[in-house]
């Protein structure tokens, strides 16, 4: 008994606490290279928490999407943080699934920028908190656009967008007029298209909820970005979407990308591409309005409510979306290489602006001009960009997105695609009592 008390005597004059007991935190995340550099910087989390332990659960987005949501909804528990987005927040804290985040007056909670913010809130608190933000953009290379005499002086519209892409396109030394997304999904080739639509002047839905997905402003915009792809995209565009086009974006092989600002970040990267000094950036074009044509996400980090460790979660949180961890990673990577797009001092840093050039002011440029109230030609009921925040949206999206899909493939025609589409969203709608 003596040897027992001298052994726990000594742990507590060697600074141990027998009453400190390790918490496991699962996290659930989408695998990409901004998520990647949080989980390598496990250890400097764990050595200033000593007491929390991470443990990491990476997904591809559709598998991240399914399984948060199945674990979320029906109390599961698994998971002490999810990794969510703009669509997901505002429904699932209305349905009392997750835990407002409160952040401490350190966290600088008013430094966020404000369109992120709002998106994260519902009743005006915040309940996710942005790891990074992004609207889309026009990526180009400046040296082929220059050969073929193209200058984009100012926003451009989607009619300059085809005629650059017409110019520059040789498709026998495997240069591409321009890369699109066209992979099927909500999130995929419905992202883009989506603002595309928002631009030629169509929505969703009307003010009574009823949809307009065969209209024809949505018939010019998805005719449009056919024969967009058709004539001057990559081989097989219905197979690519941000990582493929990534890859030949790096390879040389897109004159124009118009997808997530969050990939300057890589193209940018001198290690990954010979090109990498070539790319400039503008804001996403339009067509007969800018209302909508840009879009808004944010890949963001929440509580579920039957997490078993909130006090440690909201400490993870709070310390991967700090202004601290962004410097973190710009000194171990290089300012060029931080998460973007969610904070205002972000945009101020000189060191940051050095580092990315016109990038910087194109991105925020972007974020600021978005208004998820005013996001479309005529008046909306949705608050939102390119996805409607109503838990039927992504059976419809879907659906339209392979439809779409198979336009683009040629199986079907446009107004086929458009009218299937229609009918779906006519009968969700209706089952859900619009």
């Amino acid at each position: 008994m003596k040897k027992a008390y001298t052994f726990i005597l000594s742990l507590l004059t060697l600074g141990f606490s027998t009453n400190v007991l390790s918490v496991d935190l699962n996290i659930a995340t989408v695998n990409n290279a901004h998520m990647m550099e949080m989980k390598a910087l496990t250890p400097e989390f764990e050595k200033d928490n000593p007491d929390i332990k991470l443990k990491w659960h990476i997904y591809n987005e559709g598998s991240l999407r399914m399984r948060a949501i199945a674990d979320i909804a029906s109390a599961g528990g698994h998971y002490d943080v999810v990794t969510i987005g703009l669509y997901e927040t505002p429904i699932w804290a209305q349905r009392n699934w997750l835990i407002p985040l409160e952040p401490e007056a350190s966290y600088d909670e008013n430094d966020l920028l404000p369109a992120i913010k709002s998106g994260l809130s519902y009743k005006g608190e915040l309940y996710a908190a942005p790891f990074y933000g992004e609207s889309s953009m026009l990526m180009y290379r400046k040296d082929i656009l220059q050969k073929a005499n193209i200058e984009f002086k100012s926003r451009p519209n989607w009619t300059d967008i085809e005629k650059a892409a017409k110019a520059v396109h040789d498709p026998d030394n495997e240069v591409y007029g321009i890369c699109l997304r066209g992979k099927p999904g909500w999130g995929d080739n419905m992202a883009l298209v989506s603002t595309i639509a928002n631009s030629f002047g169509g929505r969703w839905f009307d003010m009574n909820w009823q949809p307009e997905v065969n209209s024809s402003a949505w018939n010019r915009a998805v005719s449009f970005y056919v024969d967009l792809l058709n004539n001057y995209g990559p081989p097989n565009p219905d197979q690519n979407s941000f990582t493929e086009i990534l890859s030949l974006s790096r390879d040389g092989k897109c004159a124009m990308w118009v997808d997530a600002s969050i990939a300057a970040s890589f193209l940018m990267d001198e290690k990954q591409s010979k090109y990498s000094e070539l790319w400039s950036y503008t804001e996403a074009p339009y067509q007969v309005t800018t209302r909508g044509a840009s879009w808004l996400w944010s890949w963001s980090l929440a509580i579920p409510k039957a997490s078993n460790n909130v006090d440690a979660a909201k400490k993870f949180i709070s310390w991967a979306t700090s202004k601290q961890y962004i410097k973190k990673v710009a000194d171990k990577n290089g300012w060029a290489n931080i998460p973007t797009g969610t904070r205002s001092s972000t945009y101020s840093n000189s060191d940051y602006i050095n580092a990315v050039g016109d990038f910087a002011k194109a991105e925020l440029a972007a974020l600021n001009g978005i208004d998820p109230e005013n996001n479309t030609f005529y008046p909306s009921p949705y608050s939102s960009v390119q996805f409607v925040p109503i838990p039927e949206f992504v059976s419809i999206a879907g659906f339209a997105g392979q439809k779409i899909t198979e336009a683009l493939q040629g199986k079907i025609s446009v107004e086929q695609a458009l009218d299937s589409s229609q009918k779906i969203a006519t009968r969700e709608m209706r089952r859900a009592g619009y």
